[in-house]
């Protein structure tokens, strides 16, 4: 292989790997994380509530009048 030829085979592979990156980032960007943000406030929005029906909304003991 002569130096012409390594040359041009660096940049296709430096161009096609920071497209690999590019698009790996638009995924985790716009799609995955957004998904896992919504899905962990809803997950412990889903908690909380569980945990008032079990032991009763917060506030004041029901003895203390």
């Amino acid at each position: 292989m002569n130096k012409d030829s390594l040359e041009a085979t660096s940049a296709t592979d430096f161009r096609q790997k920071r497209r690999s990156e590019l698009l790996t980032f638009f995924v985790l960007a716009f799609g995955i994380w957004p998904i896992a943000a919504v899905g962990a406030v809803g997950g412990y929005g889903f908690l909380i509530w569980m945990w008032q029906i079990v032991f009763g909304p917060p506030g004041p003991p029901h003895g203390l009048h």
